[in-house]
């Protein structure tokens, strides 16, 4: 159960590190079990919280929030629900903000969303439903005592002109009343520092977790652009594709390119790691455990 569990704002402002998981809806009845799998076996390691992704459009809401409604049920983790605005109604989506609280679920992560079919289609508000990220936090606080994760871009969004624009739009969220941010994925620690300076000089110091996800194959650097929107560094894809024959040496390669970058991150600062796990844990597990973190997670 989530009761008793100290809320992901607090827990940052404790300054204890926090360990995180992201896992997305299964399409299939094989990967609803290799999920729940995944769940137990990170559940062992004891994260701070695990979360729950949206799919386009909201096409997997109804997965999703059963996802969400079982961890916070039938687990001792804690969970956040990703949760967007696209294609919802106001009353929609107050709808599902008390289905969440219905269950103990009081952390989320509030995101404008893609449209679904084609993320990077023109993005068109619902008649009755909210333009950006920062009136969905609104509304959310307002339904309750919840706390509000939001999305931060090291690149930009896809859809920001420019990166200034771009902080400006997510220090708005966070004045919103966000108490908390993930990143998209990225690779180099550069890109995190970054976006935490140009935040910071902007006044804002709402925690950013950076989101993290291991190159274990290939098609990992082939697809980055569409899963970060940015594109892999050069000089690491290099380094890649050295090894491309063997994919063994690029899953060795990836797991400790992983550790670094997170060892880096945490050295420099960072309020801890968002693992990014594609419903896998191996990967996953063996970064946490090349960091140490196993005695860093409180119990």
């Amino acid at each position: 159960m989530t009761s008793g569990r100290p809320s992901i704002k607090a827990l940052l402002s404790s300054g204890e590190k926090s360990y995180s998981f992201e896992f997305f809806p299964p399409k299939t009845p094989q990967g609803a079990v290799n999920l729940w799998r995944s769940i137990r076996e990170l559940e062992a390691l004891r994260p701070s919280f695990v979360s729950v992704t949206y799919g386009a459009g909201g096409s997997t809401r109804d997965t999703t929030v059963d996802i969400v409604e079982r961890v916070a049920t039938d687990t001792t983790l804690m969970p956040v629900a990703h949760f967007t605005a696209v294609n919802h109604s106001v009353g929609e989506l107050r709808q599902l903000i008390g289905r969440f609280a219905s269950v103990g679920v009081t952390n989320i992560l509030a995101l404008r969303g893609d449209p679904p079919g084609d993320p990077m289609g023109e993005w068109i508000k619902h008649e009755q439903g909210l333009e950006y990220a920062d009136e969905l936090v609104g509304l959310i606080k307002s339904c309750g005592d919840f706390n509000v994760g939001v999305a931060a871009f090291p690149y930009k969004h896809p859809r920001s002109p420019d990166i200034e624009s771009d902080t400006r739009r997510f220090v708005q969220k966070c004045r919103a009343g966000a108490d908390y941010a993930i990143t998209q994925m990225f690779f180099r620690a550069e890109d995190y520092f970054r976006l935490r300076d140009r935040v910071s000089a902007l006044g804002c110091d709402v925690p950013i977790l950076p989101g993290i996800m291991p190159v274990t194959r290939l098609s990992t650097i082939e697809r980055s652009e569409q899963l970060s929107g940015a594109p892999f560094p050069a000089d690491l894809a290099e380094r890649f594709h050295a090894v491309g024959d063997d994919p063994e040496a690029v899953r060795r390669l990836g797991i400790e390119h992983c550790a670094e970058l997170c060892q880096e991150l945490l050295d420099q600062g960072a309020p801890g790691i968002h693992f990014i796990t594609m419903n896998s844990s191996t990967a996953t597990r063996e970064v946490y455990g090349l960091l140490g973190a196993k005695a860093a997670v409180t119990a």
